[in-house]
């Protein structure tokens, strides 16, 4: 019988991945891709009696070919904590959704397996945006300032890694990284094995990021409006403008807003870090919208909605 994985190709859903497969190792079919690449259960042809691991995507935009799935007999584990929508029951699949603001899916793996590899689950927080979160369990573990710094950095660069258009917009394939991470129990070990891929993600990051900072946003009553263009380094930086931004303006929403060809847009949405919510309602007002309460994005905004999202921006956060 055959194995499928299939993991968003951010931080989370890779640390996710790793935690699961340093528990339980398995040879499986890899399917992944770029971060907002979410569809990829219809990637799967799994048959009766296959196994199918489904990490950090959303149930809402895969639910099709999941009832496909579990109709011709293959038995799935689900974990995410995006918006799931109608979620079905049946009795191979195998439920583990939390859609809290303060849950990421690698913190959901770490519950499972009951904090069997939890630095992973601290990298695969600080990816995800959940410093506050990441930093309690770096607590519990006594991790030193270092190590912290360490599995933050890590985290960041991987998650920086997971943005853009197509693979060909990453440093690295998110499957290839998965190659070269499930070998190690350790992060830290993985840095240090791996110095030049991690270097390389943390310099191309860091020049990303500046040419990001040096932007100036809109500023609103109640969120703050980045645009970007249509290039390579802003569809790698353009959510971790977001997630920066947010950092660093905790009471404000954030938008970024990167062209994508000449008539549409890709949106990141971060609600403000004081009430983590009302991010993914925002985006799924619009059609390719979806997210979390935190946040959230839009795939493909066209150009002659930019000016009616903007307005339910403002109108939504400061309510």
């Amino acid at each position: 019988m055959a194995h499928y994985d299939v993991f968003n190709g951010d931080a989370d859903g890779l640390c996710a991945l790793q935690q699961l497969r340093l528990a339980n190792p398995k040879s499986s079919q890899r399917v992944t891709g770029p971060k907002r690449d979410i569809a990829l259960l219809e990637r799967v042809n799994a048959k009766a009696g296959d196994s199918v691991t489904v990490l950090d995507i959303s149930m809402a935009q895969n639910y099709a070919a999941l009832q496909r799935l579990l109709a011709v007999g293959a038995n799935v584990a689900y974990f995410d904590h995006h918006h799931a929508g109608d979620v079905p029951a049946h009795p191979n699949l195998r439920l583990f959704l939390d859609l809290s603001p303060t849950v990421c899916t690698s913190l959901l793996v770490d519950r499972f397996l009951c904090g069997a590899s939890a630095r992973w689950a601290i990298v695969g927080a600080f990816g995800d945006g959940l410093f506050a979160e990441a930093m309690c369990y770096c607590d519990a573990l006594n991790l030193t300032r270092a190590e912290q710094c360490a599995l933050q950095e890590l985290g960041e660069c991987l998650n920086y890694n997971s943005y853009g258009d197509t693979e060909d917009d990453l440093c690295f394939a998110p499957s290839a990284l998965h190659g070269l991470m499930r070998s190690f129990p350790d992060p830290l070990s993985f840095i240090s094995e791996n110095r030049e891929t991690v270097e390389t993600l943390k310099t191309a990051y860091s020049h990303d990021i500046a040419r990001a900072k040096s932007l100036q946003p809109v500023t609103g009553k109640h969120g703050l409006v980045f645009t970007l263009p249509d290039a390579a380094w802003s569809r790698r930086v353009s959510g971790m403008l977001a997630s920066y931004a947010s950092q660093k303006n905790p009471d404000q929403a954030i938008v970024v807003i990167r062209a994508k060809g000449s008539h549409s847009y890709v949106v990141s949405v971060r609600a403000s870090r004081s009430a983590k919510r009302g991010a993914d309602q925002l985006c799924r007002e619009f059609p390719t919208g979806g997210g979390r309460f935190a946040a959230a994005g839009i795939n493909d905004l066209p150009e002659v909605r930019l000016g009616e999202f903007l307005s339910r921006f403002d109108s939504w956060f400061s309510s």
